[in-house]
């Protein structure tokens, strides 16, 4: 009986398997047939995603559950984020942050700190049992923002450009900013792997060894690189899989060594970048490099929200209450908008302006790829955060991907009829580099 059972029991494992492969790749063969057709309505990308998700997670098909395909999902999330970080900080110029009164570095530091400090008091009221270092886990995990949730929001012409690279450039490098604020938090939470290392050694190897290591990796993989151009000796298809190596020999050489390789990827990418534009490459000539490593990250962020949705949303909606409702309400509104308006003081952007940037403030991979780290570490308060994390994430795809088109016309209007009155703050001309954070209105239609 046992010898002709096991069979039975791995054939219904492959079967599962392939019916959960079968399905992701029919959804994500579906949205690419009607692209184009849905990036000019509310219907987003990550709500098609996640939506298709939760059917397929354990409140529906039960095709996907985090105790059975915990291993892949990390895997998929961890890669999506890893490239994206390395991209999008490969994009990010110097003089990008100095255009115009650095707009961006007002949301980045004053409005990046006041955000995780609303979110950590807020968190206190309306999320008892939580720990401090909990409470404070929950809002750096909510505080970095996400472009690809509300791509209309800075893709829309009418925009006017200086509002578009400041939310570009912001969503582009405040998730790298937060993981220094998520790792010496997770570290001072009992329990945790990170806590095992203390302080100490967590910020040794997490905030100075990992830095270093992708300074090193990224500075010597883009000389390298430059060197072999040339001379003529690496092809361009070699040149985008060279992109994807470099990316990975960053994040993988600060792991092994304790670190975080997260924080190794992003410092690769800005060093990658500098070595290439060093090199004396046009800005576009290395932008078409990290070509395939941006598609790649765009189609594994939206699989990974394809996941949340199954492992994590799907189940969090099972278990709702109005605390974890009232704190995702309060992420996407008081504790976002708030701190923005504080930060832009003195900027001289009018008001539809500054609630134009409040608002979209989007929730998106890096909060899911945090939440499911907690998810895995079993601390006490791990399956309320989850939930709180995933609601939020959950209410913030729906919301600023559905508002994305409707207010970027509206905002568009207000900004066309005020510029024929006066002159605007908004009106500085800034050059838009837009970054590619999975399928949407960004895409240049077949002509």
């Amino acid at each position: 009986m046992t010898t002709t059972s096991r069979p039975c029991e791995g054939s219904h494992l492959v079967s599962d398997t392939a019916w959960t492969g079968v399905a992701v790749a029919g959804i994500a063969a579906a949205y690419a047939l009607a692209s184009r057709r849905l990036a000019v309505t509310p219907v987003t990308a990550p709500i098609v995603f996640v939506g298709f998700g939760i059917l397929i997670g354990p409140v529906g098909l039960d095709l996907v559950s985090l105790q059975q395909d915990s291993a892949q999902l990390r895997t998929l999330v961890e890669g999506a984020l890893t490239l994206v970080l390395f991209t999008d900080a490969t994009t990010v110029r110097p003089a990008e942050l100095r255009t115009e009164g650095a707009l961006s570095g007002r949301l980045l530091s004053v409005g990046l700190l006041l955000t995780l400090g609303a979110g950590w008091l807020l968190a206190w009221p309306l999320l008892p049992g939580l720990t401090v270092w909990e409470l404070a886990l929950v809002a750096a995990i909510l505080a970095p923002t996400d472009a690809a949730l509300g791509k209309s929001a800075i893709s829309d012409p009418r925009v006017p450009s200086l509002v578009r690279q400041t939310l570009n450039v912001e969503s582009g490098l405040n998730d790298g900013l937060v993981l220094p604020f998520f790792v010496l938090i997770l570290a001072a939470v009992p329990g945790t792997s990170y806590a095992q290392e203390g302080e100490g050694g967590t910020f040794w190897r997490a905030l100075l060894l990992s830095p270093v290591l992708g300074l090193a990796v990224g500075g010597i993989g883009g000389r390298l690189l430059a060197w072999s151009r040339d001379r003529r000796w690496v092809t361009r298809d070699w040149r985008q899989i060279y992109v994807l190596a470099v990316a990975a020999g960053a994040y993988g050489l600060a792991v092994i060594t304790h670190g975080s390789g997260f924080i190794g990827a992003w410092v690769g990418g800005f060093a990658f970048a500098f070595a290439q534009r060093g090199s004396e490459r046009p800005p576009h000539d290395v932008a078409r490099t990290t070509e395939l490593a941006e598609y790649l990250g765009s189609l594994l962020a939206m699989l990974s929200l394809l996941f949340f949705g199954a492992v994590l949303l799907g189940p969090a909606l099972q278990h709702l209450s109005w605390r974890i409702v009232g704190y995702a309400v309060l992420s996407l509104t008081v504790i976002r908008m708030l701190p923005v308006a504080l930060a832009l003081l003195g900027s001289g952007l009018k008001r539809p302006t500054v609630a134009y940037v409040g608002w979209f403030g989007p929730r998106g991979l890096a909060s899911v790829v945090f939440g499911l780290l907690v998810a895995e570490e079993h601390i006490r308060g791990a399956e309320l955060i989850s939930g709180v994390v995933a609601v939020t994430v959950g209410l913030s795809v729906l919301l600023h991907g559905a508002s994305s088109v409707a207010l970027a016309t509206r905002y568009g209007h207000w900004y066309a009829r005020a510029a024929t009155r006066s002159d605007l703050r908004e009106s500085a001309a800034t050059p838009v580099t837009p970054r590619r954070r999975g399928p949407g209105p960004l895409e240049q239609p077949d002509s």
